[in-house]
C-alpha cells in the first residue's frame, strides 16, 4: 500500500514525497488510519521503524490549515523535541501550519517570539513547557491532539508527576496518542489516566534486535579495552560510528582519547550545554564528526540515517537499552553493525541481555589484535565465569567473521 492509499491530504503527501519517503512502514500502515479516525492509540515498534511519521502525517492531515495551538507532543529530551518538530515542519512544508520546539538548556527569547506569532503544533519537554504554562505564555485550552512520545524513557527520567499535571491541563475531549519503543507495565499508570479505550498496535517484538543489524561481542581484558576500540575503528570501513558510554565522565574520557588518536569526535550527554549538543549532533549528521560518543539519555534523540556502526564501549545496565542502542544503526531498512566490548565483570549483564532478546550473541575475536589476559576491571572482581567465559579467558575465541567492510578505517 502506498501513502496515497492512506487518505492523507494532498499537501501532506507532497511533503512525504519531498522528504524522500516511498512506501509506508508497518507501524505507519497500522497507525495512520487509526489516528485519522480520531481515536486514542497506544503504539509500540522497534527503534528506527518510523513512529514519528506514523502520528505526524495523520495529525497534519486532520489539522488542515493554520489556526490555534491544537497539537502538543511531549518528548523526554531536548534532542527528541527538536527532532520531532523538524519532522513535522518537513512534512508540513506545503501547508501553512506552524510548529515550534520548546525545551530547556537555551534562552526563552526565541521560543517566546515563535509562540507569539501563533503556532499550531508544539513539541516540548515537560520541564520547559511547565515554565511557560505557569507564566501564562502557553495555554492548552484548544489542544485536540496530545502525543506522549517515548513514554518508556519519560518514565525512566522521573517525569510521571509533571506529565500528569500537563495532561490535566488539556481538554478532556481530545485525542491522545501514546508511542513508545517498549510498553512496560508502568505505562499503564499513564494510559489509564490519559487514554480512553485506546486501540493497541505492536509491530515486531520489543525484545528482538532489528534483523538489519548484525551484532557481536568482543571479549577483552579491561586494560586493553580502549586499544581494542582503536583497532576496531582502524579495521572497520564505516560511514559513522556511535559509541556508547554508561557515564558522562566516561564519554568525555573516551572522546579525549579518540581525539588524541586523530579521530574527529562529537560528544553528547546531559552535562553539555544545549549549543554544544546541537553543534555535536549537527556535526555528526553532516559528517564533520565521524564518531559520536554518547550516553543513553542523550542518544534517544539521535536520528541519523547514516549510522553504519554502533559500539557499546560499556555494556548497558538494562537489557532493553541494548536493543535501543543497537537500533541506532540499521534504521529505515538500512543495514548496520553493532559491537559490544565485554570484560569479565560484564558477564552477568551479557547473560541478562541474551535472556531478554532470547538468543545468544556471537563472540568474535579481532584478527591480528595482540590479546593479553582476560582480566577484569581492578576495582570490580569478576564473577564466577561459565565455561564460555573461561574459554574466552584463555583466548579461545571464534575468529572474526563479518562486521567489517574492506578493512579500511574512516568514511567511505
Amino acid at each position: 500500500m502506498s501513502f496515497k492509499a492512506l487518505n492523507l491530504s494532498e499537501p501532506v503527501l507532497r511533503g512525504v514525497q519531498a522528504a524522500g519517503y516511498s512506501d509506508p512502514t508497518p507501524i505507519q500502515l497500522r497507525a495512520i488510519p487509526l489516528v485519522l479516525a480520531g481515536g486514542d492509540v497506544i503504539g509500540s515498534a522497534q527503534t528506527g521503524t518510523g513512529k514519528t511519521a506514523a502520528f505526524a502525517l495523520p495529525i497534519l492531515t486532520r489539522l488542515g490549515s493554520h489556526g490555534k495551538t491544537r497539537v502538543l507532543i511531549l518528548e523526554p529530551t531536548r534532542e527528541l523535541a527538536a527532532q520531532v518538530e523538524t519532522a513535522f515542519r518537513d512534512f508540513a512544508r506545503f501547508t501553512d501550519l506552524r510548529t515550534v520546539a520548546v525545551f530547556g538548556g537555551v534562552g526563552y527569547g526565541n521560543q517566546r517570539k515563535e509562540l507569539s506569532r501563533g503556532v499550531d503544533i508544539i513539541a516540548a519537554t515537560p520541564g520547559r513547557l511547565m515554565d511557560y504554562l505557569k507564566a501564562g505564555t502557553i495555554n492548552l485550552r484548544d489542544i485536540n491532539t496530545l502525543v506522549l512520545d517515548e513514554v518508556d524513557h519519560m518514565l525512566d527520567m522521573g517525569f510521571l508527576p509533571v506529565v500528569k499535571d500537563i495532561i490535566s491541563r488539556c481538554p478532556r475531549e481530545r485525542q491522545t496518542l501514546l508511542f513508545s519503543a517498549t510498553v512496560p507495565p508502568e505505562i499503564q499508570a499513564i494510559a489509564s489516566f490519559a487514554l480512553r479505550n485506546p486501540s493497541r498496535i505492536e509491530v515486531g517484538i520489543a525484545r528482538t534486535v532489528n534483523e538489519a543489524v548484525k551484532h557481536a561481542l568482543y571479549p577483552v581484558g579491561y586494560d586493553q579495552k580502549f586499544d581494542l576500540l582503536l583497532a576496531l575503528l582502524e579495521k572497520t570501513d564505516f560511514d559513522s560510528v556511535l559509541i556508547f558510554s554508561r557515564t558522562k565522565h566516561g564519554a568525555d574520557k573516551i572522546a579525549r582519547r579518540l581525539k588524541a588518536a586523530n579521530h574527529s569526535v562529537g560528544v553528547l550527554h546531559s552535562n553539555r550545554s544545549q549549543n554544544q549538543r546541537i553543534e555535536a549532533l549537527d556535526g555528526f549528521k553532516s559528517g564533520k564528526y565521524e564518531v559520536m560518543v554518547a550516553t543513553d539519555i542523550a542518544a534517544r534523540g539521535i536520528d541519523v540515517a547514516g549510522v553504519s556502526h554502533v559500539i557499546n564501549y560499556d555494556v548497558p545496565e538494562k537489557p532493553e537499552d541494548y536493543v535501543h542502542r543497537i537500533g541506532r544503526t540499521g534504521r529505515a531498512q538500512a543495514v548496520g553493525d553493532a559491537f559490544t566490548l565485554v570484560t569479565p565483570e560484564n558477564e552477568k549483564d551479557i547473560r541478562d541481555i541474551q535472556r531478554f532478546i532470547g538468543s545468544k550473541i556471537p563472540e568474535l575475536k579481532l584478527a591480528g589484535f595482540p590479546y593479553g589476559p582476560y582480566t577484569p576491571r581492578p576495582d570490580r572482581p569478576p564473577e564466577q565465569r561459565e565455561s564460555r567465559g573461561r574459554a574466552a579467558a584463555h583466548g579461545d575465541y571464534p575468529q572474526q567473521r563479518g562486521g567489517f567492510r574492506g578493512g579500511r578505517g574512516g568514511r567511505r
